[in-house]
């Protein structure tokens, strides 16, 4: 039962390369849309990393992090209408008021009032409790018997690497397409580009056991970029043409500059990784290749779309999770996840009781 007068534990970011397992007040409803959740599982993102790197600026010292998760109702506002108390949920990354002009466009990214504001502007979900703004148009309900782990890559990655690298791509059917960098986004792309039936799919990335996983993930072909030889490899591959899509997975200007250099003529270079310097755009070499660059935040709108086709056997998320914890061993649930390439760790689950 939740009871508002009790403290939590949480994960609590207090500057750069600083986090902690604090004791923390109780979230509590703020406005008439306001549930509060108790988080049941939840899981760490890159873009949690990049925060505590110093990459967000905006988030300031005393933030609970997260943005992924899935609970139980604890409580609800007057005016949440499709919840109640004791319902399962899915909290979606992105909080939708569904009324401003950009909920209305269908880019509840930049929602007035919501937009990223979990784990970043407000608390989030690493923690006990989470308090969700509007939520009858930010939460989910969970059908009955659903495998509860494979619901958490629902909250971000799974969109994440559907709506900004596939969709943005405007993957079809018997394309080239390349996937740079293939941690837990970068392998969510790939599962989600196989829903148009590509012809060749390349995935590029520095670590060999992730190559592996994202050959039994679907890739066609795999090359490690270790040796600098990355862009020779895909040109021999597609006969000098280069790519019809290459979606930049990592958010470095190396890995950037790789999809500039494989993308074909009348190609797409579709960003999903989160960039924290500059980086160099080519447009000396561009600017005749009739090429498409695009970037999104997830807005989280094909979410019912992903959870369709995971019930449906389609699509099986649970595979992108090699690690599990219990909440009380968040810190270490994140030296496994920050060390990803030592650790072997693809996405990590954090179970509260």
């Amino acid at each position: 039962m939740f009871n508002p007068s009790y403290p939590m534990k949480a994960l609590v970011y207090h500057g750069p390369g600083k986090k902690q397992l604090d004791d923390v007040p109780n979230p509590v409803l703020h406005e008439a849309t306001d549930a509060i959740v108790h988080v049941t599982k939840t899981t760490i993102c890159g873009t949690d990393l990049h925060i505590l790197k110093g990459d967000m600026p905006g988030v300031t010292a005393g933030r609970i992090l997260g943005h992924e998760g899935i609970g139980v109702v604890g409580a609800t506002g007057i005016g949440v209408t499709r919840f109640k108390a004791g319902d399962r949920v899915l909290i979606s990354c992105i909080t939708a008021c569904g009324k401003c002009e950009y909920c209305r466009r269908g880019m509840p990214s930049h929602c007035e009032q919501g937009g990223w504001i979990l784990g970043n502007t407000i608390d989030g979900t690493q923690a006990e409790y989470v308090r969700i703004p509007f939520a009858d148009t930010s939460l989910y309900a969970l059908p009955e018997g659903v495998d509860e782990e494979a619901m958490v890559m629902l909250s971000d990655i799974l969109p994440t690497g559907y709506e900004c690298g596939v969709l943005k791509g405007a993957v079809k059917p018997g394309d080239t397409v390349a996937v740079v960098g293939a941690g837990p986004v970068g392998l969510s792309a790939l599962l989600t580009t196989q829903f148009y039936a590509p012809a060749q799919l390349i995935v590029i990335d520095l670590d060999a056991n992730r190559l592996e996983v994202a050959k039994q993930f679907g890739a066609t072909t795999v090359i490690n970029s270790t040796d600098g030889k990355a862009v020779e490899q895909v040109m021999a591959l597609t006969a000098g043409k280069g790519v019809d899509v290459a979606i930049e997975a990592v958010g470095l200007p190396s890995t950037f500059g790789i999809c500039q250099e494989i993308v074909g003529a009348g190609g797409h270079i579709a960003n999903i990784g989160v960039h924290g310097v500059s980086v160099n755009l080519h447009l000396e070499k561009l600017w005749s290749q009739n090429v498409t660059i695009t970037t999104r935040l997830v807005d989280a709108v094909t979410t019912p779309l992903l959870l369709k086709t995971v019930l449906a056997g389609k699509l099986k998320p649970a595979q992108l999770i090699t690690h599990r914890f219990p909440f009380a061993e968040m810190i270490k649930a994140y030296e496994t996840f920050g060390n990803a390439g030592k650790e072997r760790a693809l996405k990590v689950i954090v179970t509260n009781p």
